[in-house]
């Protein structure tokens, strides 16, 4: 299996990033594609990628910082994209359930980082809270698109929109729980070749850890919840989802 969405970067899983790659590894866990969202999470996930050659990154400024970035932390960043780890570029996207009021200058941000994505030739790693038509309306412009809608949250009925864009769909812990509606069809619904798998970890804990921090090591949860949702065995799942991770982030 391969843990395409992970922050490994960040507290309480960077102090002890060792343990939690070996027990990932232990679970099955092959690779981690870790994301830094700002300057100090990118550090982070530099210092993690010169330690560990399973770790491999997507780098970009998170919708919920954007507002306080310099032009001093985009050379950073473009400095950053040169590590010869780097895989995809974000997350980045717009998020207005913690930040309404910064909505002006998140989307001239996605616009600019899309485009060093596109100049780059680098995945993007979507995020979209709260958000769906705005963010779709900001990403058709930029199709044919490679990258990923990560923890996808938009309605069922938008999914073939993002589908239509090229991009794939990335599914976490939120689809183990009881209550959850959407990502359970969403799960049913993705052409299994465009289907990945995130643990978001130390974010969003499948069951039944939910509410406590997560872990790269609880990913086996989450792909045996989608292949039941499914239909399909989970090795057949694991198959799949890694050959996707595989080729659409150079793995």
């Amino acid at each position: 299996m391969i843990d395409t969405h992970v922050h490994i970067n960040v507290s309480p899983l960077y102090e002890k990033a060792e343990t939690v790659i070996e027990e990932a590894h232990a679970a099955g866990v092959q690779k981690f594609l870790v994301v830094g969202f700002d300057p100090k999470t990118i550090q982070a996930a530099l210092a993690l990628a010169d330690r560990f050659e399973s770790v491999k990154l997507a780098l970009g400024f998170h919708p919920t910082v954007v507002a306080q970035m310099q032009e001093s932390d985009y050379q950073f960043l473009e400095t950053a994209l040169t590590h010869p780890s780097v895989r995809a570029y974000g997350e980045i996207g717009i998020d207005l359930h913690w930040e309404k009021a910064t909505l002006d200058v998140q989307k001239t941000q996605l616009h600019r980082q899309l485009q060093t994505a596109k100049s780059l030739d680098l995945p993007v790693v979507i995020h979209m809270r709260d958000a769906t038509e705005i963010t779709y309306q900001i990403l058709k412009e930029y199709a044919p698109l490679k990258g990923v809608m990560h923890c996808y949250s938009g309605p069922l009925e938008m999914l073939q929109a993002f589908l239509d864009l090229g991009l794939h769909i990335g599914l976490d812990g939120p689809v183990t729980f009881k209550n959850a509606k959407t990502p359970k069809a969403v799960a049913k619904e993705v052409p299994l070749d465009r289907l990945l798998l995130e643990t978001d970890a130390p974010y969003l804990a499948p069951h039944p850890y939910r509410g406590k921090p997560n872990t790269p090591a609880y990913l086996p949860l989450i792909a045996s919840a989608i292949a039941e949702l499914r239909g399909m065995s989970v090795p057949a799942l694991i198959d799949a989802t890694t050959h996707n991770a595989r080729a659409l982030f150079n793995l």
